[in-house]
């Protein structure tokens, strides 16, 4: 049970919906910004995006995130769980690209601490040729998520308790979205 009365079956609102449907004017917003980071037009996939708050989710031991944006990613990977599952336990050896390495490296530094990310990292993913809005949203998805991260651990909320749901979310966000969470 979650630290307050979020007013929802938190069996049926797992992780973060609880919190987003507990106060609306506060959750809209945060989903806008989920939307516009992980699905809007951009040159990295929607499932890179997903991988990058997978990886920073896992790295903060955010059971719900973690989960949930892993099952996103893998959705839309071609590759799947099983990458999903690569780069988090060895991402050096991961068989992605170097430029999605390098994006990742910036998104685990951001998890640590903004300050460690660096000019070596930054010029690191502009030699792989990440570009600018690449590097500036990788940081942004990371910062965000370890947001989200805290915001669910925070309150104490709890992640689905059937595996399941993650795969069942999962469609809803590829062919939904996130602005219909709540």
């Amino acid at each position: 049970m979650a630290h307050i009365d979020l007013g929802v079956d938190e069996a049926e609102f797992p992780g973060i919906r609880g919190p987003l449907r507990f106060r609306r004017e506060t959750g809209q917003p945060l989903l806008e910004l989920v939307e516009v980071l992980l699905r809007g037009p951009h040159p990295l996939t929607p499932g890179e995006r997903e991988l990058i708050a997978a990886y920073v989710s896992g790295r903060n031991e955010c059971t719900y995130c973690c989960s949930a944006h892993s099952a996103y990613a893998a959705a839309q990977l071609d590759e799947g769980m099983t990458l999903v599952d690569q780069v988090r336990a060895d991402l050096d050896n991961a068989p992605i690209s170097a430029k999605l390495r390098a994006l990742l490296h910036i998104a685990g530094a951001v998890q640590v601490s903004g300050r460690e990310v660096t000019p070596e990292l930054v010029e690191a993913a502009r030699t792989e040729g990440a570009t600018d809005l690449e590097i500036h949203d990788t940081v942004l998805i990371a910062a965000a998520f370890c947001m989200f991260n805290r915001y669910v651990d925070g309150l104490g909320t709890q992640p689905a308790a059937d595996p399941g749901w993650y795969a069942q979310a999962s469609e809803r966000i590829v062919n939904a979205g996130y602005r219909q969470v709540v």
